[in-house]
């Protein structure tokens, strides 16, 4: 006899999977597996190896949903690469490996889990039809990938450079930039249109200039560097304000629009600055010599001035071009014990206009602006480019004094050309812009920094109010001195939007600025040098720039500023490699500075380098991710690992190659 069923009980009703197709670009791993980042997603989809279809790191692939696992924060999509739209332009690193009827480039790249397939008409291309296999074996060379044709096993690619010996500093740091695309020397022509520039000043160059040779004018920098683009004028007026001068190397008189230097500046779109040197946007006559405002020597600037108060009123302003003589150069350090009480030269004057730059600062904040206090990584190193030290800097007051009167330069430029007046109509400008951050991603923020607090210290702990400015400044300060303080202030940056240059005034929500620009460094940003000649043309009286043409070089400035970004921290953790390389097998004392699913990131003492303790890799116990906690624990024994947790581990790779620390726990 069969079971019976109840008419009326209701069948369980499976959920139904809506397949759905997207664009979007491909982030790869070393195990081949990948996420596809599609713009407008929160979450990204995943890609088993077998569903890749040929797809690598950096293309922009249709992709197909397939089906879905879990819910919520752990909702995962898993989805099929159908087609490759567009291959990645970006070139791959490897070691040149020649065969009797074939090469290979060997990659070295946590995103890149094949060789790619170099045709020998390459490497004649490039060394000549006679050449030698066993000169050219084990050099260091760049490779983009074309297509990757069925039935082979590796992708097909196009020799883009040939870098030399893998074991040379040169080598690897050209590497670097070649990988995102940035060139590391100039054009023989383009050095050539830089030396026959004029460097002598004539009295027709300078007849429309005001004149600040006689004033007090001294320039604040780090101490190894060669080009000082900002100085700053001082001195005390009659009604007891204060003459505070802005003025920032005048590129754009020696730099024509639509020059060879001009075209290969724009190309550039900024300086990069790696570990160990700098690549600069503009040749070394004009970015050390021509244009740097270096002590004793007149010089051509464009300046913001101001009449101020000590407590930081602003009562009139005046922008237009100057020629000034800097006394002194001071780097940060002179400056600091100056402005702590040291004797000195400008002592006072350095006091004084410290008082100031606080009362500017203290507004700022008042009015909403972020305040991120997240040290910076630096690495030392010899003639040779060895890394010989790692330390973190700290800003101090006279760093801030310079910062906080280049953002007043910069705001003050930008109210002068964008904010309507009464018989004026703003025109075309470039803006230094910052969105607001995403609620949802400040919402995790709070729990995340919730997930810190004890059960005594939650009503304390500072609730969202909708005012994002205050509502940010709130929960950083209350980690201030805290483990999590440098945690919470990471994630934090990645709530916030990146910066960008456009035509479009729309704010500065991280300065709490309404309008913004860059005017202070046109030697190595090409946005200021575009500011510089906007501010020229529209004081002249002419008509409005193209807009249209505006915004081209904006965007293009602001992709060129990422990879630059993205090429100055690959060199970092190089550097970081190449220092911990020697120590493998030591141990360390360590905190805990992020936690993924993966793994715990572990910051030591007392370089601050951070490394990586996979999960996987982790002896005798079993380790797992908590995403409601922000934590790890442990199976066996209950110990569970937070931010801030200290651990002792030992030192097993560094791996310069694919530039990965990796850690045991002890």
């Amino acid at each position: 006899m069969g079971k019976k069923t109840k008419k009326n009980s209701p069948k369980k009703q499976k959920k139904v999977f809506h397949s759905q197709e997207f664009e979007g670009r491909v982030c790869m791993t070393r195990e081949g597996y990948a996420f596809i980042r599609v713009e407008g997603r929160e979450d990204d989809i995943f890609v088993a190896q077998r569903n890749t279809r040929g797809a690598l790191h950096g293309d922009i692939v249709r992709v197909v949903t397939t089906h879905s696992r879990g819910t919520g924060k752990n909702l995962r999509v898993d989805g099929e690469i159908i087609a490759v739209l567009e291959r990645s332009p970006k070139p791959h690193i490897g070691i040149l490996r020649i065969g009797r009827h074939e090469a290979w480039l060997m990659v070295e790249s946590a995103s890149m889990p094949y060789d790619i397939y170099i045709p020998l008409s390459d490497i004649e291309k490039e060394f000549g039809k006679d050449y030698n296999p066993k000169e050219i074996n084990g050099l260091m060379a760049a490779a983009r990938v074309e297509s990757w044709p069925r039935n082979f096993a590796c992708p097909t690619g196009t020799l883009v450079a040939v870098l030399g010996a893998p074991g040379a500093n040169d080598t690897r740091m050209h590497a670097i930039l070649t990988e995102f695309g940035l060139p590391y020397r100039f054009e023989p022509e383009v050095e050539r249109e830089a030396e026959r520039i004029p460097s002598k000043i004539t009295r027709e160059d300078i007849k429309d200039r005001r004149d600040f040779r006689e004033i007090l004018t001294y320039t604040i920098d780090p101490a190894d560097a060669k080009d000082f683009d900002d100085a700053i004028s001082w001195r005390r007026l009659d009604n007891g304000h204060y003459e505070l001068g802005v003025h920032i190397a005048d590129v754009s008189h020696y730099v024509t629009e639509g020059s060879l230097i001009d075209k290969c500046a724009l190309e550039r779109g900024t300086s990069v600055y790696l570990a160990d040197r700098t690549v600069p946007m503009l040749p070394e006559v004009l970015c050390n010599r021509l244009c740097s405002l270096r002590p004793g020597e007149d010089k051509l600037c464009f300046a913001a001035v101001f009449e101020i108060g000590p407590k930081g009123k602003v009562y009139g302003s005046w922008i237009g071009r100057t020629i000034i003589r800097s006394q002194h150069r001071l780097d940060y350090e002179q400056a600091q014990k100056m402005i702590e009480g040291g004797d000195g030269p400008i002592a006072n004057e350095l006091r004084e206009a410290m008082g100031v730059a606080m009362a500017l600062k203290a507004e700022r904040i008042r009015k909403g602006a972020i305040e991120f206090e997240r040290p910076e990584m630096k690495v030392v190193c010899d003639e040779q480019g060895k890394p010989v030290d790692v330390f973190q800097k700290i800003s101090k007051e006279a760093n801030w004094l310079i910062e906080e009167f280049m953002l007043l330069a910069n705001r003050t430029v930008a109210e002068f050309v964008g904010k309507p007046r009464r018989s004026y109509k703003p025109k075309p400008f470039v803006y230094r812009v910052h969105e607001d951050p995403n609620e949802e991603k400040l919402h995790d923020l709070h729990r995340f920094a919730h997930s810190f607090r004890s059960r005594a210290e939650k009503g304390r702990f500072p609730e969202l109010t909708g005012d994002t400015a205050h509502d940010l400044n709130t929960l950083l300060a209350s980690v201030k001195g805290r483990v999590e303080q440098d945690a919470v202030t990471m994630m934090a940056l990645r709530c916030m939007a990146r910066a960008r240059y456009t035509t479009e005034h729309i704010g500065h929500y991280g300065l709490a600025f309404d309008y913004y620009t860059h005017f202070t460094s046109p030697i190595r940003r090409y946005p200021d040098l575009m500011v510089h000649r906007l501010l020229a043309k529209y004081l002249a009286g002419e008509g409005p720039a193209d807009e249209l043409l505006l915004e081209q070089k904006c965007r293009s400035c602001s992709s060129r500023e990422q990879l630059a970004t993205e090429a100055e921290r690959a060199s970092i953790k190089f550097k970081l490699c190449e220092y911990m390389k020697p120590r493998i097998g030591e141990s360390f004392e360590g905190t805990v500075s992020g936690v993924t699913e993966h793994g715990m990131y572990v910051e030591i003492e007392p370089s601050k380098v951070e490394g990586m303790v996979l999960l996987r890799d982790v002896e005798g116990d079993f380790l797992k991710y908590d995403e409601r906690s922000f934590s790890i624990y442990s199976l066996r024994n209950h110990k569970r690992y937070t931010l801030g947790t200290k651990v002792r581990v030992q030192l097993t790779r560094a791996s310069v190659e694919q530039k990965q620390i990796d850690f045991k726990l002890l």
